[in-house]
């Protein structure tokens, strides 16, 4: 099995020296990374620092915004570093109006992307599947009215009081990847095998379906490689 991570695990050594972290996650065993910030390095930089660690860049979490402002050098700058799939991590969609805005712009720039050879997708956190004061549900709204592929989070599904594994069936055709990460039901995060999260369950589903699994574990306690260290440790007890 190949396992991705999430890079906002390591965001502080990231920050300070984005080579010597994706030394480090590679040697922890990880193929695949999800960016979250370059911290102003260099399309060409970013893709050198992967093919030296053997790594591919299984997606980006960037901003909507960062798509609309600015379409051709996000494009330019995302094929430079070998990806293919950008995942909008969050979005104001607290109203229905912010939500009918917000699927507006994700219906124009999906079609241009996809003419780019780039997935368009989004990830969800806790607040998407709860009703907003006005009654609307934004991710019942984006699955109905969009083409937007599906990084489902299962940790903030499951602290939302969803059943990842069965979330994972009923959209199974638009979710590219997920979030495989552990904590409590409050939303308080643990790296996994250490929370009440169903992760060995949302493992299962995951090898069933094909997906592939991105890890990510927040809370950098003592540090995010530690963490890191923690998480596919246990993905590899699974494999048995």
């Amino acid at each position: 099995m190949q396992y991705g991570i999430q890079l906002y695990s390591i965001r502080d050594d990231m920050q300070k020296d984005m080579k010597g972290s994706l030394q480090k996650i590679a040697a922890l065993g990880y193929k695949m990374v999800e960016f979250a910030g370059f911290f102003d390095h260099s399309a060409q930089e970013v893709a050198a620092m992967l093919n030296e660690n053997g790594l591919t860049v299984s997606g980006t979490h960037t901003v909507l915004n960062a798509i609309t402002r600015d379409f051709d050098g996000t494009v330019a700058y995302h094929k430079a570093i070998g990806n293919r799939n950008i995942i909008i991590p969050g979005h104001d969609l607290s109203t229905k109006e912010k939500i009918d805005e917000f699927i507006s712009l994700v219906n124009e720039y999906q079609p241009k992307l996809e003419a780019e050879g780039i997935t368009l997708g989004f990830h969800n956190h806790s607040g998407e599947f709860k009703p907003n004061a006005d009654g609307s549900v934004s991710y019942d709204e984006i699955v109905s009215r969009t083409k937007l592929a599906l990084e489902i989070d299962t940790f903030w599904a499951y602290a939302a009081g969803k059943d990842p594994i069965a979330l994972m069936e009923a959209l199974k055709s638009r979710v590219h990847f997920i979030h495989i990460k552990d904590g409590l039901q409050n939303g308080e995060g643990f790296p996994l095998g250490m929370g009440t999260a169903p992760v060995k369950a949302v493992y299962e589903k995951a090898v069933a379906l094909g997906i592939p699994m991105v890890v990510e574990s927040e809370t950098q306690n003592p540090d995010g490689f530690t963490e890191a260290k923690i998480c596919i440790a246990y993905l590899k007890s699974l494999e048995s």
